[in-house]
């Protein structure tokens, strides 16, 4: 009889068997890896939205508050030029480009072949060229006038009657001929995708060629023609070379008077701070239409749009509408610098002009480079992960191409002068040595700018290429036991050159052409080829500024020529 006091004996645990652990670490180790591309993911946006957040921090905690004054004095001045610059450029902009898009795309006329290419030149000359340009034509010491009183017999400007030159007028004419080709491309591609189908029954219940355009053409492009005018709209606000050479008082303008001349970097970081909501608001209102407004083709099998011939007066006409704004945009400004060039050979051998070349070089290939691999990782690493704050981040890593150089400017110089110092204090403390200021003694602030400024271009290319790459490639490539970075490097490298190679030269380009960020960010005695340009012509001697401003044009004919080759 078994005793009740006494307790059944207890079993040990099984033992697991001895490859079960393996499992969870493998799992651990896979967790850690990914985490590692999540992290360094965040790390690239973190320091790409750290500009904004910074000028929002510093408008916010300005350490002499004169947002009060701002608001009492200069500041409705440069709200209202702003908003004029900004409505009417983005207007004559958008009845240039759909005007010469439509002419391209629904009709045959004498030289179309060459217009419709010829009209993205424009693209290459930056505003403040132009408007260097525009008034040494038709100054009063200019080719214009000197004909003109030289043909009427006139002694002096009180026996005729010429327009202002420096005006906001001259400054909207100057910003409308440089930044139409953004509407006209997009809205050319726009009316090349619908179907001739459309405009056959227009045609047959007896529209006519106005009718046609404005109840059928139109609407179609809406959201094409928002798109573009959008963009000249951002590009417009954030001007600096060109209105302060017009004489035209600015939001831009606002922050470099305000920073520069009354030194009062929270006055500056609040002006910057409106220009940020007004790029902001612009960008939100071009999506919301882009959303509202969309159209699509009915039909499998579109069928193309048949060109109508022009003959007569009529082909000549059009020719000319398509003509004036390539003669305006590309072909004035490049004679004019071409002229003093040639006039002033010895400009060319200026080591002033060397250095600036090299500089630019240096900073815009350094900030080309660091832009495209940051957005290859960042882009990569969101896409491993999966998980759902890098996904949220990523879209956020666009807004620096939105934000005017300046605003960045206004958020790259104050903060990282303070880590600057703190540096150099350290060193000097630990080692005794003085480094000086690594950071804004140098081009390193340049660069860090040129980053968060054409990231998205980067971006937008890197995202693109990888999603045109079948998911079966880097699958495989993992089953065999390729990391992640060796399928980045093996796979999808080689996979994506071309669209890589294309962002390259699309941000050097505009690093080339960047010129508010350059004049606040660069050390003493620091040229690049367009703060030469801008030094030069504001001191009126545009003899010493055409050299630079030609390899200017002609780095961004470059962009042009591969955006002309991209879109055939």
């Amino acid at each position: 009889m078994t005793d009740q006091n006494t307790q059944a004996p207890v079993l040990p645990p099984a033992r697991p068997l001895s490859r079960a652990p393996a499992r969870p670490k493998a799992i651990k180790r896979r967790k850690f890896a990914l985490d590692l591309w999540s992290a360094g993911a965040l790390v690239i946006a973190f320091f790409v939205l750290l500009p904004i957040a910074s000028v929002v921090w510093i408008a916010f905690h300005p350490v002499e508050n004169i947002w009060p004054h701002l608001v009492a004095t200069t500041l409705p001045r440069y709200l209202t030029n702003s908003f004029v610059m900004m409505i009417s450029v983005g207007v004559l902009s958008a009845m240039v480009g759909v005007g010469a898009a439509w002419l391209v795309a629904m009709y045959r006329f004498p030289g179309v072949r060459w217009l419709e290419w010829l009209l993205l030149f424009p693209l290459a000359i930056p505003a403040y060229v132009g408007a260097y340009a525009l008034v040494d034509f038709l100054e009063y010491a200019g080719p214009v006038q000197t004909w003109m009183r030289e043909v009427f017999g006139w002694a002096n400007s009180r026996d005729y009657w010429f327009p202002q030159i420096r005006s906001r007028g001259a400054a909207i004419l100057v910003m409308s001929a440089s930044l139409y080709p953004y509407v006209y491309l997009l809205t050319r591609s726009a009316f090349r995708e619908q179907s001739g189908s459309t405009y056959d029954v227009a045609r047959a219940l007896g529209a006519g060629p106005f009718t046609r355009f404005w109840r059928v053409g139109l609407p179609l492009v809406r959201p094409a023609i928002a798109a573009g005018m959008a963009i000249v709209m951002m590009e417009t606000v954030s001007d600096f070379g060109t209105v302060e050479y017009f004489a035209v008082q600015t939001l831009t303008t606002g922050i470099f008077s305000v920073w520069l001349e009354a030194n009062n970097a929270g006055g500056a970081a609040q002006i910057a701070g409106i220009v940020l909501l007004l790029v902001l608001l612009l960008v939100g209102l071009e999506k919301t239409s882009r959303r509202n407004l969309r159209f699509h083709e009915g039909a499998r099998h579109k069928q193309p749009i048949e060109r109508i011939f022009l003959h007569g007066i009529q082909g000549w006409l059009a020719m000319l509408f398509c003509l004036v704004p390539f003669l305006g945009g590309f072909v004035l400004p490049t004679a004019v610098m071409m002229s003093h060039a040639l006039r002033n050979t010895n400009y060319w051998a200026n080591p002033n002009l060397g250095s600036a070349l090299w500089n630019t070089i240096s900073v815009g290939g350094g900030a080309a480079v660091i832009t495209v691999l940051g957005a290859v990782f960042l882009v990569y690493g969101v896409r491993l992960t999966g998980r759902r704050i890098p996904r949220l981040i990523l879209p956020f890593t666009t807004i620096g191409y939105a934000a005017p150089g300046a605003v960045l400017a206004v958020g790259i110089l104050i903060p990282m002068a303070a880590a600057d110092h703190m540096l150099a204090d350290f060193v000097e403390w630990a080692s005794g040595v003085d480094i000086g200021l690594v950071m804004t003694g140098s081009g390193f602030a340049i660069v860090f700018a040129y980053c968060v400024r054409f990231f998205a271009i980067a971006q937008g290319a890197a995202d693109g290429a990888m999603g045109r790459i079948s998911p079966s490639l880097p699958m495989a490539a993992r089953s065999l036991g390729r990391t992640a970075g060796g399928t980045l490097r093996t796979v999808y490298a080689p996979l994506m050159r071309g669209s890589l190679l294309t962002a390259l030269l699309l941000v050097f380009v505009d690093c080339v052409k960047e010129l508010p960020a350059t004049l606040l960010l660069r050390p003493f005695n620091y040229n690049t080829l367009s703060t030469l340009v801008y030094e030069q012509a504001s001191l009126e001697n545009i003899g010493e500024a055409s050299p630079a401003a030609l390899l200017v044009i002609g780095v961004g004919m470059l962009a042009v020529l591969l955006l002309a080759r991209s879109n055939r």
